[in-house]
Parts: structure tokens; C-alpha cells; sequence
């Protein structure tokens, strides 16, 4: 297992740690990496000497605050070296360097992300992001004409406009339920897709975390009372995976997306598709592959020529998430989360949408300001103070999302919690 010591004296030796830190800097580490390997995930979250070693292990500008990391993510310097040096290798001789060196070594960064997801390398496809992964099992699944799709209506909008497109073009139905935000409980969610099931239901679709306001389903028992009843169920682990621990087996799911880009820290443009071995054979690739793959979760990845050194980085994120440790990771997150939250509770007209309960949520929440126009907000956020966040605007709701990352500071979050206050109690300026 790589230590909290081991991880950051490789940091630092490979030039990718701390330059803003002194001769002493190495030392300082090691003590860091001593105790935090004896302590309690929740007491790490607090640590700032900690955390700082993480931060300065981005290139970052810091003129500006950034809590928009559920989009796409900064990577670490380590990321963006292995990228830089994988392309510089590739442009020497690209049909030699690309396809016959750098591209086989693909199944070393499989073989990792299968033991990190808890599955095996052969049900691991390596896609571009969590919706070409998604729409590969959208668009691959045999339906006819009146077949029912069962989603809500607070999936991310590119799945929901793929199985619309399905139902103009082949006459599926799709079916979305809605649910109040925060939900009662896990429980509740469960229990509204199970009544909306029906017999016409070939399919349910859901996310493991909401990208509206963080909403953590309860993705096991939906799996299982849609095998139950020969329902097909996609899991949409976009904003999931690295963001808080879990293995496929503790989801039991069939199909499962991600991308690497958002909380693994990995290049942008990376993810994966989780497809459960007996269920390959049956699915369709977006593009095409010949019969012989069929049964070979590599057909998933037929894309044409693309660059090895996307894909081939993924190992040093892995290695970096690893080494701050995934249960770490998530107690920073959640405390972040609610420093910032549990602040602006306390004034009128906010309502927090995103529970704080650890099974329902971690970093990526949401807040609601009555009577406030988000995209102003937003807007004013950005223009007058340099704060990166999401305007969600949805039927039934609107609220700003905020998403910060294990280079965010809390004096990041506090500045933020400052300016809401402000703005709250004087309102926008006209």
C-alpha cells in the first residue's frame, strides 16, 4: 500500500511537490505524512499544514477562486508532466512512438482502474468522458418501438438528450420522475422509481450523484430491483468515482460511466465504461468493431486514432488520488462542503439543498437564495470577485452549485462565504 510518507517524498523527487517550500521542506512532509497516517480521516480534513502540501502540488492562479472543479478539474503537475513527456515522445515517430509504444501500455492503466473500481480488467473499457461511456450503453441497447425508459428529471441533460433522440427516432418512451430537493431520504428515491416502474420498463437510468445539487442515490438497491424484474439499469458515476470511496460491488450494477477528469484529477478528456462481462456480447459500439471483438470490451474503444498520452496519464492520477487516500480525500471534501454550507444556513431566504448527511453527499453541493436571479448572482460572483461557480437553473429549482477540489483553501471558502453574506443581506447591485 503507497503511504502518505512515500507519496509525498515521490512528489518531491520528481520535481513535482513543493518549490514554494524551504530546504526543510522534505522533512516537513515526512512528519505530515507520519501523522496523518495515524489519524482519523476526519481530523486530516482539518489539517492545513497537510493540505497545503497537496495545494502546492497544482499550477494554479490563484487571482481567481475556482469552486467549478465539478465541470473539469486542474490536474496536478505530476498529471501534466506525464502528458507533455507521453506527446513529446509520440511526435518523434508517431506511427512507431504513438501506436506501438505508447498505446499497448493502455492495459497497465486498465489493470488499475479495474482494481480501483473492484472489477475485472475485461469489463473495463477507457473512454474520452462519463457520456461517451454512457451513450455507448444508451445508444448499443436493443429496444423496440414502445419499450420504457425510466430516468428523472435531474439526470444530466446529454443523457437525457440521447434517449429523447432514441424516442423520436425509434418510438421508446422515456419516463422522467422528479423529486424534491434535498429528498427526504435515500429510501424515498428508491421507492419513486420503484412505483414508476411498469411493465412496458426495459430500462432505468440514474446517477450515482446528482450534478444539479450532489444528491447521492442509493445505486445498489435500485440495481437490484431492476435486475429483480429484467430491467436494464446504467448508472451515471460522472461526478462519482474519486469523489468518494466505493467498489462496483458495494453498487452491484451492470453498467457503469465516469469521467477522470472531474475528481480523479486525470487528463481532460478521460473516463471509463464498467460493462458486467455477460452483459459485453450485447451491446452495440458507438462505433463499429468487427464480430470477432463482440464479446471484447475493447470494441468500446474503436475510435480511430487518438493521442496514448490522454489515457496513458491516467496511471499518475491514480497515483496521486491513491496516495492522499481515498477516505481522506472525501472528509477534506465534505469539510469543505459544509464549512461554507452550514455559514450560510443561518441567513434568511437560503435554503441548502444538499444534505449533510455523509451517504447523500460529499464536495459537490448546492445553494438556493430566494428571490435572487442566479444567473446575476453568478454573474456578479464572477465579474466583482473572481468566484468560479455554476448556475443551475431547472424546472422545479435554482440554485448556485459549488464545487471545490483538494487544492481549495478554506480561506477560498471563506472568502466565498463572505461575499454571499454580503450580497445577501444588501442584495445585487442594480
Amino acid at each position: 500500500m503507497l503511504t502518505r510518507r512515500r507519496f509525498l517524498e515521490t512528489m518531491v523527487a520528481a520535481g513535482t511537490g513543493i518549490p514554494a517550500l524551504k530546504d526543510d521542506g522534505l522533512d516537513r512532509l515526512r512528519g505530515l505524512g507520519q501523522r496523518a497516517d495515524s489519524r482519523l480521516p476526519a481530523d486530516v480534513a482539518r489539517d492545513e499544514d497537510f493540505w497545503l502540501g497537496i495545494q502546492q502540488a497544482f499550477t494554479l492562479d490563484r487571482t481567481l477562486i475556482n469552486l467549478n472543479n465539478g465541470g473539469v478539474s486542474p490536474s496536478p503537475r505530476v498529471v501534466q508532466e506525464a502528458m507533455r513527456r507521453y506527446l513529446e515522445y509520440s511526435n518523434t515517430a508517431p506511427v512507431y512512438t504513438m501506436w506501438q509504444v505508447l498505446e499497448p501500455e493502455i492495459e497497465a492503466v486498465r489493470r488499475r482502474l479495474a482494481a480501483s473500481f473492484g472489477c475485472d480488467p475485461e469489463e473495463m473499457a477507457i473512454t474520452r468522458n462519463a457520456s461517451e461511456a454512457l451513450e455507448i450503453v444508451q445508444l448499443g441497447l436493443p429496444l423496440e418501438r414502445g419499450d420504457e425508459v425510466l430516468t428523472t428529471n435531474q439526470d444530466y441533460p446529454r443523457m437525457l438528450t440521447t434517449w429523447h433522440q432514441r424516442e423520436r427516432r425509434e418510438g421508446i418512451v422515456v419516463k422522467e420522475i422528479s423529486f424534491p430537493v434535498p429528498p427526504p431520504s435515500q429510501d424515498d428515491l428508491a421507492d419513486r422509481i420503484e412505483r414508476a416502474i411498469t411493465p412496458k420498463t426495459k430500462v432505468i437510468h440514474c446517477c450515482h450523484i446528482t450534478n444539479l445539487t450532489g444528491q447521492i442515490f442509493p445505486v445498489k438497491r435500485i440495481c437490484q430491483l431492476g435486475r429483480a424484474r429484467g430491467i436494464e439499469v446504467i448508472v451515471d458515476g460522472a461526478h462519482a468515482y474519486a469523489h468518494f470511496p466505493f467498489t462496483r460491488a458495494e453498487l452491484d450494477c451492470d453498467y457503469y460511466g465516469t469521467s477522470l477528469h472531474k475528481w480523479l484529477l486525470a487528463p481532460h478528456g478521460t473516463g471509463f465504461l464498467y460493462v458486467r462481462k455477460a452483459k459485453i456480447e450485447r451491446v452495440w459500439p458507438m462505433m463499429a468493431a468487427p464480430p470477432e471483438m463482440n464479446a471484447n470490451i475493447r470494441k468500446f474503444e474503436e475510435i480511430g486514432t487518438h493521442p496514448a498520452a490522454n489515457h496513458n496519464a491516467i496511471a499518475e492520477a491514480l497515483t496521486f488520488h491513491e496516495g492522499i487516500g481515498a477516505e481522506r480525500k472525501a472528509a477534506r471534501l465534505r469539510y469543505l462542503f459544509q464549512r461554507w454550507a452550514k455559514r450560510l444556513e443561518k441567513l434568511p431566504k437560503v435554503k441548502i439543498l444538499t444534505p449533510y448527511d455523509p451517504a447523500q453527499s460529499c464536495g459537490l453541493a448546492s445553494v438556493a437564495v430566494e428571490g435572487m436571479d442566479v444567473n446575476k448572482l453568478v454573474a456578479y460572483l464572477w465579474d466583482k470577485h473572481r468566484l468560479i461557480v455554476t448556475p443551475i437553473v431547472h424546472k422545479e429549482f435554482s440554485c448556485v452549485r459549488v464545487t471545490p477540489n483538494v487544492y481549495t483553501t478554506t480561506a477560498e471558502i471563506d472568502r466565498f462565504g463572505d461575499v454571499m453574506e454580503e450580497v445577501i443581506g444588501k442584495g445585487l447591485p442594480a
